[in-house]
C-alpha cells in the first residue's frame, strides 16, 4: 500500500490532499509539501470508503478529537453509537472508540457504521481485556495476539491508532528512580504495558518491534499515534523525567516511522499547567522534526472536577496558541465517571470554542469572521450574526427565552441599550462594509 506520506514525497497529490486543501483554504502544493515532510497527516483508512477526510498538521485549523466507549460499569451499544453520532453532529473533527468492556468487536464495528468520522482507538485496551477474560491474567498477554489484533482493527477501518511504544524499561527506571509521582499513572493502556514488562521482565514488544508496527499501519495507510502512556495526570508531574523519557522516545520514533513511509503523530500530556504549555509544545516540535502534535488536554489544575471541560478548553487554547494539531476533549464527567450523551456534546462545544481562540491568535489572517460578528452585533443584525457563531442554535435558544420588547436589543440592556445609542450618534461615520 502507498501511503498518502509516500505519494507526496513521489510528487503525486491524492484526492485526499485536494481534499483537505479545500477544506482549509490552502494550495494544493503546500499540503502535498507539508505531508511529504510528515508535518500534515491524513488519517484516511484504505479500507473505509465512506469517511470524512481532514488534515491534522502545521498550518491547518486545529482539530478536535471525541472519544468514547464503553466501560465495566456502563455497557451499552446504542448508548455509544448514539455518543458517536452526537461527535459527528456537534462537529468532532476526529472520534475515538475506547471501549473497554462488551463485545468490543461488535461495538467498534457498530460505530465505523454509523460514524463518517475517521476513527481510532487504543488497542491495547482490548488486547488486555480479551487476556483477563482467557487467562484472569492481563500479565499472560501474548504479543503475537497483540499484533494480530492490531492488523484485524486496521481491516476494520480504524484510520488511526494510538499505540504505546514509547515506553520501555528505561521510561520505567526513571519512575522508579524519582520516586513514582504524585498523580500515579493514568494511562490504562499504558499503565498496563508497564505492568506487563514489569511482572514478564521483557521489553515493551511495540517499542522492540517497532518496524513492525509501521509494517502495519502503512498497509491500511492509517496514522501512528505514539501513545503518551506515561503523561502526567497531576501538574505536579508535568515534564518530571519518565514523562521526557517516552516523549524524547516517541519524538526519535516518529523520525524512524516516516523514514519508513508511516504517517506519524506524537502523543502528548495530560495535566500540565498553564506555563508549561508552550514550552511543551516547542519541545514536540523540536525534538520530532514538527510532526503533528495530538494533545490529551491538557488539564491546567488539578481542582476543577465537575467543569473539566472548562479547565481543559483553557488548556486547549494555549495549546492551539502555540503549536497544537490535534486536540483531544474532555468533557464535564472527565475524574468522575463515563460520559453520556450530553457530556459529548458539551466536551466538543467547549473544545471547538478553545481551538477557535487558540487558532484567531496563532493565524491572524483568521479573525475576518471574528469581525463581521462584531460588525453585525454592533448593528443590531441578529439573523446576520448567527450565520458567524459556533452556536447558533444555543444562541437563538438564549435569545428566545427571554424576548425583548425592542426586537433589536437584547434583555440584558432592553432600552438602555449601548449599541443602539451608540448607532445614533456614529451612524453617519461609519465606513466600513458590511
Amino acid at each position: 500500500m502507498t501511503t498518502q506520506l509516500e505519494f507526496a514525497k513521489q510528487g503525486i497529490i491524492t484526492e485526499e490532499m485536494l481534499t483537505v486543501a479545500e477544506n482549509e483554504g490552502l494550495h494544493k502544493e503546500f499540503i502535498r509539501k507539508s505531508v511529504a515532510k510528515g508535518e500534515i497527516v491524513i488519517p484516511c483508512n484504505s479500507n473505509r470508503k465512506h469517511q470524512k477526510i481532514t488534515g491534522i498538521g502545521t498550518g491547518l485549523r486545529t482539530k478536535v478529537n471525541a472519544s468514547i466507549g464503553t466501560s465495566s460499569d456502563i455497557c451499552d451499544l446504542s448508548l455509544e453509537v448514539e455518543k458517536a453520532k452526537a461527535a459527528d453532529e456537534e462537529g468532532a473533527d476526529t472520534l475515538m472508540e475506547l471501549s473497554a468492556d462488551g463485545d468490543l468487536d461488535k461495538i467498534r464495528k457498530a460505530v465505523l457504521a454509523n460514524s463518517d468520522l475517521p476513527v481510532g482507538n487504543v488497542p491495547l485496551y482490548q488486547a488486555f481485556k480479551e487476556t483477563i477474560r482467557k487467562y484472569r491474567n492481563p500479565a499472560k498477554l501474548d504479543p503475537e495476539y497483540l499484533f494480530d489484533l492490531i492488523e484485524k482493527q486496521l481491516d476494520d477501518g480504524l484510520s488511526f491508532m494510538a499505540i504505546h511504544c514509547g515506553i520501555n524499561q528505561y521510561t520505567i527506571e526513571r519512575l522508579r528512580k524519582q520516586g513514582y509521582r504524585y498523580g500515579g499513572l493514568v494511562s490504562k493502556g499504558g499503565t498496563y504495558m508497564v505492568a506487563w514488562m514489569d511482572i514478564n521482565k521483557k521489553e515493551n514488544p511495540l517499542y522492540e518491534q517497532f518496524d513492525r508496527v509501521c509494517a502495519l499501519m502503512k498497509k491500511y495507510d492509517a496514522v501512528l499515534s505514539l501513545g503518551n502512556g506515561i503523561r502526567a495526570g497531576a501538574i505536579h508531574d508535568s515534564h518530571d523525567r519518565a514523562q521526557m523519557a517516552e516523549m524524547i522516545i516517541n519524538c526519535e520514533l516518529a523520525e524512524i516511522g516516516r523514514k519508513q513511509g508511516c504517517q506519524m503523530m506524537v502523543e502528548g500530556p495530560g495535566h500540565v499547567p498553564l506555563d508549561e504549555i508552550e514550552g511543551n509544545i516547542m519541545l514536540e516540535k523540536r525534538m520530532s522534526g514538527n510532526a503533528p502534535y495530538y494533545v490529551l488536554g491538557p488539564i491546567p489544575c488539578d481542582t476543577g472536577a465537575g467543569y473539566d471541560h472548562i479547565t481543559a478548553a483553557i488548556g486547549a487554547a494555549s495549546s492551539a496558541r502555540f503549536g497544537a494539531d490535534l486536540i483531544c476533549y474532555i468533557t464535564p464527567a472527565e475524574h468522575l465517571a463515563l460520559p453520556d450523551v450530553n457530556d459529548v456534546r458539551e466536551g466538543i462545544r467547549a473544545t471547538k470554542l478553545a481551538v477557535r481562540i487558540g487558532d484567531i491568535s496563532k493565524y491572524p489572517e483568521r479573525r475576518e469572521n471574528e469581525k463581521l460578528a462584531a460588525m453585525a452585533r454592533r448593528d443590531m443584525r441578529w439573523d446576520d450574526l448567527k450565520k458567524y457563531l459556533l452556536f447558533p442554535e444555543q444562541a437563538e435558544k438564549i435569545r428566545e427565552s427571554r424576548s425583548p420588547a425592542e426586537k433589536k436589543t437584547c434583555t440584558m440592556c432592553g432600552d438602555f441599550c449601548a449599541m443602539k445609542k451608540g448607532m445614533e450618534i456614529f451612524k453617519n461615520d461609519i465606513t466600513d462594509k458590511k
